[in-house]
């Protein structure tokens, strides 16, 4: 495969740039498909060269195949890098690359169908011998009745196309499965066009655990774990690595069945495959696998050395991976908060505007991934996310201690931030006692506003 040259970006935000930095390290050039409300951003600003490829909307931008591939072959490139979310894990646009004399900078279509279904995902994950939630595909209320009876409840009915918590239902009792189901069905067809549901066992006591995996199709390896417990509704908050107080024995078959599901299905280039960990029965249970870089890949490339942007350029080119799995060593401990323009009081209502300034530390063990600066605008388009703080540390310990400094003195005004809110996480004994589950930010909140009660 001939060598990448020019890169055409499809992705706005920090991950932009965060591509355009190992871009620049490795001589390569860039090029970004902007929105019209992204053309005075800091990654069209960096780049070589911005194109527009439609209105603010996503629809009519970001998520537009057909604008991407007559951008990218309009600029003369020789890849495609979808970055994460929009159109990263989409058939269509890695196809239509093929099609088109485009590398596209991710896994091959067959991966992605095998990953992009849930249900597919889960049957090559039992193939695979990778543990699943009890539990399966339900058409009909009478259907989703019969796997009741075999999981109990509470449970859970997901979506098979879904993601971020859309066309996920909760269910207690089973007086209220029927109008639950119908709802979910509903909601999956709205938001992803694809109505069909899934139905789980809930786990009361659960950590998200995931690893990150790096392949060239042949050699299958891990870069460890993170742990991405720390969220609402299903959405990441704070993410760290290695996952604080997981048995010894736990990690390593959590890490050897990630390695066999990707084996299972040939899979290339960077991914990750996410589980649920049941701390009260000691199991864990395959979720699914992104099939792209993700949003909290620094604290990954923090413990290891490894530039993972770069190695996913090189497998999309083609190269084998020179690296054995003895010669990925962690140091330390990382933990990354995600900083988002939104309202914490407020029910995290999202809080676009004029940012009238932005001032994050440079300091010994921490590392900024942004797209923000003084003046800068953050539209009411898209993800809130307006960066990303990563501290590093010896031990978890003086990470958390790092992490606590930089967000005691960065600044961000014109618009309301969850800065406050990681202050507090940082601040907690809970979470610095390590291990928490899915359920801690809601019991954070519950104890805060109790406090506040008491005064």
């Amino acid at each position: 495969m001939a060598a990448i040259r020019r890169i055409f970006i499809a992705n706005r935000g920090e991950i932009a740039v965060r591509i355009i930095r190992t871009c620049r390290a490795l001589g390569i050039e860039t090029v970004i498909g902007v929105s019209e409300a992204d053309r005075q951003s800091l990654g069209a600003r960096i780049a070589d060269r911005a194109i527009c490829i439609g209105p603010a909307p996503a629809l009519a931008s970001y998520l537009n195949v057909g604008a991407v591939v007559v951008a990218a072959k309009g600029a003369r490139c020789d890849a495609v890098h979808p970055g994460y979310g929009f159109l990263s894990e989409n058939r269509a646009l890695a196809e239509a690359c093929a099609k088109n004399g485009l590398v596209f900078i991710g896994p091959t279509p067959d991966n992605l169908a095998a990953v992009g279904d849930k249900l597919t995902a889960r049957g090559h994950a039992q193939a695979a011998g990778v543990p699943l939630t009890p539990g399966g595909p339900a058409a009909t209320i009478a259907e989703a009745h019969d796997i009741a009876g075999r999981t109990g409840f509470p449970l859970l009915i997901k979506a098979v196309a879904g993601g971020g918590g859309k066309g996920m239902k909760r269910v207690d009792r089973r007086e209220d499965l029927a109008s639950q189901f119908d709802l979910a069905v509903s909601e999956a067809a709205s938001a992803f066009g694809d109505g069909r549901v899934y139905l789980e066992r809930y786990v009361s006591v659960g950590r998200h655990v995931e690893v990150q995996i790096i392949s060239d199709g042949a050699t299958v390896l891990h870069a460890g774990e993170r742990d991405c417990s720390v969220q609402r509704r299903y959405q990441k908050l704070v993410e760290e690595a290695p996952a604080p107080n997981l048995p010894s024995a736990s990690r390593k078959n959590l890490l050897q069945a990630a390695v066999d599901f990707a084996r299972s299905i040939s899979y290339r280039s960077l991914g990750t495959v996410e589980f649920l960990v049941d701390v009260e029965r000691q199991e864990f249970y395959f979720l699914e696998m992104n099939a792209r870089i993700q949003v909290e890949h620094p604290v990954t490339e923090a413990i290891t050395g490894l530039d993972l942007v770069a190695l996913q350029i090189a497998i999309a080119a083609g190269e084998k991976l020179s690296l054995r799995q003895d010669d990925i060593v962690l140091s330390g401990h990382a933990i990354e908060c995600r900083v988002n323009a939104e309202d914490p009081r407020n029910g995290f209502m999202p809080s676009p505007g004029r940012v009238s300034l932005a001032w994050f530390p440079s300091m010994p063990g921490l590392r900024t991934d942004t797209h923000i600066e003084s003046g800068a605008f953050v539209p009411p388009y898209y993800d809130s996310m307006m960066a990303k703080l990563i501290a590093w540390g010896p031990t978890r310990g003086e990470a958390i201690t790092i992490m606590r400094r930089a967000l005691d003195v960065c600044r961000i005004e014109g618009v309301r931030t969850n800065v406050d809110l990681h202050r507090a996480i940082m601040a907690d004994e809970g979470f610095a006692a390590g291990g928490v589950d899915t359920n801690y930010l809601a019991s954070l909140a519950a104890r805060a506003a109790n406090t506040e009660t008491a005064a």
